[in-house]
């Protein structure tokens, strides 16, 4: 039970709601979507098993990330599992295939009426958060590129992989839908950036804080927070997304509106965000995924 609970605080269990939530409600859109597909039980059975799959997947890209950032967590984040000593390296590595090998053995049951397209999706976010992470490329270590690798799987694959559940994602509106959480990671993803500055430095990830300084980096992200969500009420009018086109409208005001207020929050006092452990932005970055996936849920279901 103490190391059951203790891999549970390796995975990070707050960040594993937010892929699952993703992965569902991509399902949710891909259902509301027209033409709108008719019931069957494997529009509840798929959807379930992608959701689980996509925290357990977050899970192993948590540890996977962990083992490499070891010594930037020595300096970091000190009290995790790994830098704190209470896990062994051997233990993470084994959790780590382990989660690795699960989520892509579920990717694969994710198969409506035979398609695969899960299974290649999230292959090609395995492949993302490798070289996120792992040398000679570890893209973590060279800027933009951390935000790239990052949006890619956890923004666009994602809702595209939750579409598969339901749909074939041949077509425009999945990307669209999965270009603008895409999008909004690009540059939301840096909030947890600014806090880590001391040890990222020390360990070679040169983060957009660090080559642009706390200031100027805020600035740059801060379109992340309000562009793609003014792609909502583009898609709805030029009929991309075929949900109900006055509560994506109504979604597109309100994220919007979050988006400018997180801007004002990181921009009134830029320095803070390099001082506080977790500066608020980072919690609201989450809370905003969390609105913007049951909003779209919501306007394709009614």
């Amino acid at each position: 039970m103490r190391r059951a609970s203790l891999l549970l605080e390796f995975s990070r269990p707050f960040t594993l709601v937010a892929p699952a939530l993703g992965f569902v409600s991509g399902a949710a859109t891909a259902y509301g979507a027209v033409p709108r597909e008719s019931w069957h039980p494997h529009l509840i059975v798929y959807p379930l098993i992608g959701a689980l799959m996509a925290a357990v997947l977050n899970a192993g890209n948590n540890a996977l990330n962990q083992i490499y950032d070891l010594e930037i967590d020595r300096v970091n984040k000190p009290k995790r599992p790994l830098p704190s000593e209470r896990l062994s390296l051997r233990d993470a590595w084994v959790f780590t295939w382990l989660t690795y090998g699960i989520a892509l053995v579920l990717a694969w049951l994710v198969a409506p009426k035979g398609r695969h397209e899960c299974f290649w999706l999230v292959f090609l976010a395995v492949i993302c958060t490798y070289i996120y992470s792992v040398p000679p490329l570890r893209t973590k270590k060279r800027g933009i590129w951390a935000n790239v690798t990052i949006a890619i799987p956890r923004g666009v694959l994602l809702k595209v992989a939750g579409w598969s559940s339901v749909k074939t994602i041949v077509g425009l509106e999945p990307w669209y839908i999965g270009a603008i959480f895409g999008l909004f990671l690009l540059g939301a993803s840096t909030t947890k950036d600014f806090a880590d500055m001391e040890g990222d430095a020390r360990g070679g990830c040169r983060t957009l804080p660090i080559i642009y300084g706390v200031r100027q980096a805020a600035w740059m992200i801060s379109p992340s927070f309000v562009l793609p969500f003014l792609m909502i009420s583009v898609g709805a009018w030029a009929g991309i997304l075929t949900g109900h086109f006055a509560l994506l409208q109504l979604l597109a005001v309100v994220m919007t509106a979050y988006g400018i207020y997180v801007c004002y929050l990181m921009l009134r006092r830029p320095e803070d965000l390099a001082v506080e452990e977790n500066h608020v932005s980072w919690a609201h970055m989450y809370r905003m995924m969390f609105v913007a996936q049951i909003g779209f849920a919501l306007a394709y279901l009614f």
